[in-house]
């Protein structure tokens, strides 16, 4: 039997009722180790059937098609109609109607869905450190605030829901990704702790709190950069490719998904 919604995430978030959002997590699947079980990336060497499986469970749960992104760690979105093919290259999405679903694949990376109070339309983003940081304050984030569906709401009238990532006691990085979010602005700094070898522990989803609430954007749900949220230390729930990569090799793709219902 197909998985339910009570087998995955439901963003608790005050979207209007035709406004329908979830994540998968690890399970509810049929891929083998080390892509067990709902794996639904199609580039990480898991077994075609596999995928498609999985993908078809992933849509009959939805009631409708999720359109499967080339995610690229960029900043271009896309306005996906009932005409959208699997593949096309950009890192955010964009629906104003029924019959598609915005998805964002990560596996540490943040997802972050998005819609107006209203419901006249629904986004996604996938955020990465490079695509959130982007070039000189301009971001995936930023990109899609700017994009022309969204660009008649006010920032009090969007709602977002950022999903589970890695955490900012598991997510190490180098002096350049403290740069490429300190030199737009030094008081990115508080989301960066120092840590040895002239390492920084960086919080992701607060830094994507802190950009959005520079363009108005308060109402935010969701990841609260609690352990509870980390991809990398909840292992029973949810894929990492940093944590599994290192020891298996590779590992699968969770999704997270916004739609317009009919």
């Amino acid at each position: 039997m197909p998985p339910s919604f009570d087998n995955w995430l439901r963003p608790d978030w005050p979207a209007p009722e035709h406004v329908r959002a979830l994540m998968t997590d690890r399970h509810g699947g049929v891929s083998v180790s080390p892509w067990d079980s709902m794996n639904l990336g199609d580039h990480v060497g898991d077994f075609a059937r596999s995928i498609q499986v999985n993908r078809q469970r992933l849509q009959d749960t939805m009631g409708t098609r999720p359109v499967f992104l080339k995610q690229v760690h960029g900043v271009d979105s896309v306005l996906l109609d009932a005409s959208s093919m699997d593949g096309t290259v950009a890192d955010a999405c964009i629906a104003v109607g029924a019959g598609v679903a915005c998805t964002i694949m990560v596996a540490d990376c943040l997802p972050v869905l998005m819609c107006d109070t209203d419901g006249r339309w629904v986004a996604a983003a996938h955020a990465g450190w490079r695509g959130l940081a982007g070039v000189e304050g301009v971001g995936v984030l930023e990109s899609l605030l700017d994009a022309g569906a969204l660009k008649d709401s006010s920032p009090q009238d969007i709602l977002v829901w950022l999903g589970p990532c890695i955490g900012p006691q598991a997510f190490e990085v180098g002096p350049e990704v403290r740069a490429a979010f300190c030199a737009f602005d030094p008081s990115a700094a508080t989301f960066f702790k120092p840590t040895a070898g002239e390492k920084w522990l960086a919080d992701l989803a607060g830094l994507a709190r802190f950009r959005l609430q520079r363009r108005g954007v308060s109402r935010v749900f969701g990841n609260d950069s609690q352990p509870a949220w980390c991809t990398f230390t909840q292992a029973s729930k949810f894929f990492s490719h940093r944590r599994d990569s290192r020891v298996l090799g590779q590992t699968g793709r969770m999704a997270a998904c916004v739609w317009l219902d009919s």
